[in-house]
C-alpha cells in the first residue's frame, strides 16, 4: 500500500482516471466524428491509444495512489488481500468522478464536431461501449473474460521485477493486447467507471444531436467487469497461491446465475 494520505490517493485516482478517459475517449472521438483529421483511423489506433492512455494515467497518479483507475481492479485487489477494504469506496467514487470529468473535457474539446456528425450511436460510442452484436450472454461473458485477463495479468505482473518506471508501460501493453484480441465484440470497457461515468456525461450534457444513452445495455460493462475482476483476483490466489476460499465459490456461483439470466434475456429478445 502506498504511503500517502487517503485524500492524496483520492485525488490521484480522480486525475489518473480523467487522463485515461481524455486520451481513450479522445481517440474514439478523433477516429469517429466527422471533420476530424483522425477520422477513420481504425481499430489499431484506438487500441494503441487506450493502452497509452492507461499508461499515462498510471504514470501521473502512481506516486499519489495505487493507480487502479478502475473499480473492477480495486474490488479485485481487495478480494485478493492486496488492498484494504476501507479504501475501496473512496477509490471507486474518485474513479467515477475522474471518468465524468474526462468525458466532459472530451465533449468540450470536440465541440463543433458533434453537430457535424449525424449518427447518434457514433456520438454515444465516444462516451460508452456498445456491442457489435447485441447478445447479452456473450457480451457479459466477453466483458468478464477481458477483465479477468486484466486483473489476473496485473497480479502476475506485480509478482515480477521491473526496472523503476517500467511497470506502467507493461500495464499499457496488457490493455493493448486485451483490446486487440478480445475487444472487437463489445468495445472492451473492462472498467465500470470508464463506461458508466462517460455514459452519465452523455446523458447530462447538451451534446448536439445526441440520441439516447442506451441504459438497457449499461449494466453489462459494469457487472461484467466486476465479476471478471473478482474471479481474476480470486482465481490468481487459487492457482498461484493455493488459496481457494469461500469468496471464489460465491463469485463463481454468481457468475453462472448471471449467465443464466442473460440467456433468458436473449431468449425474450429473440421472441420479440
Amino acid at each position: 500500500m502506498i504511503d500517502t494520505s487517503l485524500a492524496t490517493q483520492f485525488l490521484g485516482e480522480v486525475i489518473g482516471t480523467a487522463i485515461l478517459i481524455i486520451l481513450g475517449a479522445g481517440v474514439v472521438a478523433g477516429v469517429s466524428l466527422k471533420k476530424s483529421k483522425a477520422e477513420n483511423g481504425g481499430w489499431v489506433v484506438v487500441t494503441l491509444a487506450w493502452g497509452l492512455g492507461v499508461t499515462m494515467g498510471v504514470y501521473v497518479s502512481g506516486y499519489m495512489s495505487m493507480a487502479h483507475l478502475n473499480p473492477a481492479v480495486t474490488i479485485g485487489m481487495a478480494l485478493a488481500g492486496a488492498f484494504p477494504w476501507n479504501y475501496v469506496l473512496p477509490y471507486i467514487v474518485a474513479q467515477f468522478i475522474g471518468a465524468f470529468i474526462g468525458a466532459t473535457l472530451v465533449w468540450l474539446h470536440y465541440y463543433p464536431h458533434w453537430k457535424k456528425t449525424e449518427d447518434k450511436p457514433t456520438k454515444l460510442g465516444v462516451f460508452a461501449t456498445a456491442p457489435a452484436i447485441r447478445h447479452f450472454t456473450s457480451n457479459f461473458f466477453g466483458e468478464a473474460l477481458g477483465t479477468f485477463m486484466l486483473v489476473f495479468g496485473l497480479l502476475s505482473l506485480g509478482a515480477n521485477s521491473f526496472s523503476d518506471g517500467l511497470n506502467p508501460l507493461v500495464v499499457g501493453a496488457l490493455i493493448v493486447a486485451i483490446g486487440m484480441s478480445l475487444g472487437g465484440t463489445t468495445g472492451y470497457a473492462i472498467n465500470p467507471a470508464r463506461d458508466l461515468g462517460p455514459r452519465i456525461a452523455h446523458f447530462v450534457w447538451p451534446i448536439s444531436g445526441k440520441g439516447g444513452s442506451d441504459w438497457g445495455y449499461s449494466w453489462v460493462p459494469v457487472i461484467g467487469p466486476i465479476m471478471g475482476g473478482a474471479l481474476g483476483a480470486l482465481g490468481y490466489n487459487a492457482i498461484i497461491n493455493g488459496e481457494l476460499g469461500m469468496w471464489f465459490w460465491v463469485f463463481a456461483v454468481l457468475f453462472v446465475l448471471i449467465l443464466i439470466l442473460t440467456m433468458q434475456l436473449d431468449k425474450k429478445k429473440d421472441l420479440a
